[in-house]
């Protein structure tokens, strides 16, 4: 399932889909943080409150924190089809963690930390993390049909249902759901668009190296931005989006910015293999570039 985007043209089959994002969520985060930065309302570079990192180091992984998608508790917890932490729950769990590194001296993938941005966007605006996305992000940008996942029902509106009774409280930071179109439109727009200023932008994208081997992914120098995977060795140039895996399917959402003129491709597939998503996506470019010479 492919939906692409260049000079605000959508061309989408399947418009009336819906589909979770998985971790595109977190870009969607991510933008939320600095548009509250552009504001004034929360600072890249200062220690949080209580705590030894920035967001900054939040956004890009190297705040030192872990991943509970890792523990044995959160795979036997989905296992059981138990139902999601409470955020308090989650919060002990970090203070129990002892951190893989100082913050900004290593790079892990975090859901533990996407959980806290989370949790800043909504005490910083005083609104739950739907209501603030929308406002500051997803209506600014026109999209309209995407919502958070709360219950077990919303999952079960994905094209592909959910047969393994997943609950999307599982994803603590998260989980935006709409039709493909929306998330090409979504990816699109934060980069072709004026939703944050130049500086903030250029801050997303400043790559950070990420040194994990991603095997059976289609990445040659794979590296993380803020709230952003990117690759800069691809025949495409530059490459800046996100991936993401749950039960029962993938995602994934990529803006060339080299092209002209610049290109965004969303896929989906009802599998557990995220490289499909991303091959699909290079593939779609490939063909869609070739077509436009």
């Amino acid at each position: 399932m492919i939906a692409s985007c260049v000079e605000d043209r959508l061309d989408c089959e399947h418009i009336d889909a819906i589909v979770p994002w998985w971790s595109i969520t977190k870009t969607c985060l991510a933008a939320c943080a600095l548009v509250l930065v552009a504001g004034g309302r929360l600072e890249l570079d200062r220690t949080l409150a209580g705590r030894r990192f920035t967001l900054r180091q939040l956004l890009q992984h190297t705040s030192g924190l872990g991943c509970y998608t890792e523990t044995p508790d959160y795979e036997a917890a989905v296992d059981r089809h138990a139902d999601p932490w409470t955020d308090d729950e989650f919060l002990q769990l970090i203070e129990k963690q002892e951190p893989r590194f100082e913050p900004g001296q290593g790079w892990i993938y975090s859901n533990f930390g996407y959980f806290l941005i989370r949790r800043l966007i909504e005490q910083t605006t005083g609104m739950d993390i739907e209501r603030a996305l929308k406002a500051l992000v997803l209506g600014p940008l026109g999209i309209e049909q995407s919502f958070i996942a709360c219950t077990r029902a919303d999952l079960q509106r994905s094209v592909w249902g959910d047969e393994d009774n997943f609950h999307p409280g599982w994803v603590a930071h998260g989980l935006l759901m709409g039709p493909p179109s929306d998330v090409a439109r979504f990816m699109h727009r934060l980069f072709t668009g004026a939703l944050l200023p130049p500086p903030l932008k250029d801050a997303m994208r400043k790559r950070h190296p990420v040194e994990t081997v991603l095997t059976g992914r289609p990445w040659r120098t794979a590296g993380y931005g803020l709230g952003l995977m990117m690759d800069i060795a691809l025949p495409h140039g530059f490459c800046i989006g996100h991936s993401g895996q749950g039960p029962d399917s993938v995602s994934a959402a990529y803006h060339f910015p080299d092209l002209v003129p610049p290109l965004t491709v969303a896929a989906f597939a009802p599998t557990d293999d995220q490289g499909i998503a991303e091959r699909a996506v290079l593939d779609e470019v490939a063909r869609l570039g070739s077509r436009r010479q």
